[in-house]
């Protein structure tokens, strides 16, 4: 039986060693990486992988798309799926910095406490990348989803973009630049996630305590000082010591056991077929099936 080959698509100068890794570790025979990648130049790298080989074993050869800038990998995803011809063509994902699988984590370890169709949930640093998905799948699986920028019009901005591809989506833009602000983004909220820059604190531990509403608290955030005060990078499933309403935490490696496990899955289901295309919405539902 031919190899699964699994060819990596990076537009860093060196392919992330992490992705590597976690592919190799999935059972992947054979992994070709790429480093510099560009749009433009891309095609001729699908087509190799295309013509290859036979119809019935094209579903054993993939493309992953990586890379620490997302939206380069989104362009890269993009020419990937120009390139093929109808059923000839292989199976592709993009999980750039990890965008999907850590955001698809998030979302499924809130489920595991709240039910999230009528929740609503704040999802503070909510114009970046993981912060963009995070707030896509929660607003697909029907909360309310408040979406914070220090930025009010990149907060609307992203709401649109999300709207446009998730219907009757319920999405509320909101600038949030200064502690009064936090205050009201958090009230009323049953799920706060962060999703902002390394080392800036978005919401504080005393207003965390205080939110008479809040059930579950994850800080998606590994590098000091924590995104949100008073949860540790290693919390999972903790308890938010002085909470008002008994909620619980996670911090980025409390979440990051199901990330892992993510990845791995969505790196193997990519051989079941040659057809998959893995992004934000097929990420979750593998995430939620683990």
């Amino acid at each position: 039986m031919p190899k699964t080959i699994l060819l990596q698509l990076d537009s860093d100068a060196h392919p992330s060693s992490f992705d590597s890794i976690v592919a190799i570790d999935a059972g992947v025979d054979q992994l070709l990486t790429f480093a510099n990648v560009e749009p433009i130049s891309v095609v001729s790298t699908v087509h190799g992988a295309m013509f290859t080989r036979g119809s019935e074993d094209l579903k054993r050869t993939a493309i992953f798309v990586g890379g620490s800038d997302v939206g380069a990998a989104e362009k890269i995803l993009k020419s990937v799926r120009g390139a093929f011809f109808g059923p000839v063509r292989v199976s592709v994902m993009l999980d750039a910095n990890g965008c999907n699988t850590t955001a698809a984590a998030a979302v499924v370890s809130a489920a595991r406490h709240v039910e999230l169709s009528g929740a609503t949930a704040l999802v503070l640093g909510g114009t970046g990348p993981v912060g963009r998905r995070v707030a896509r799948m929660l607003a697909s699986e029907g909360a309310q989803v408040r979406l914070s920028s220090r930025s009010l019009e990149r907060a609307k901005s992203a709401c649109d973009e999300i709207a446009s591809q998730i219907e009757n989506s319920r999405l509320v833009p909101l600038g949030v630049n200064s502690a009064s602000t936090t205050c009201e983004a958090v009230a009323g909220c049953q799920i706060v996630i962060a999703c902002g820059a390394a080392g800036v604190e978005l919401a504080s531990t005393e207003q965390l305590r205080e939110a008479g509403s809040l059930k579950v608290a994850i800080d998606l955030n590994a590098v000091p000082p924590a995104g949100l005060g008073g949860i540790s990078v290693m919390d999972k499933a903790k308890l938010v010591e002085g909470s008002a309403s008994g909620a619980i935490g996670y911090g980025a490696i409390g979440v990051g056991g199901l990330k892992m496990k993510t990845h791995r899955a969505a790196i193997q289901s990519l051989f079941t077929s040659n057809d998959r295309v893995l992004d934000a919405d097929e990420i979750l539902q593998i995430a939620k099936s683990i």
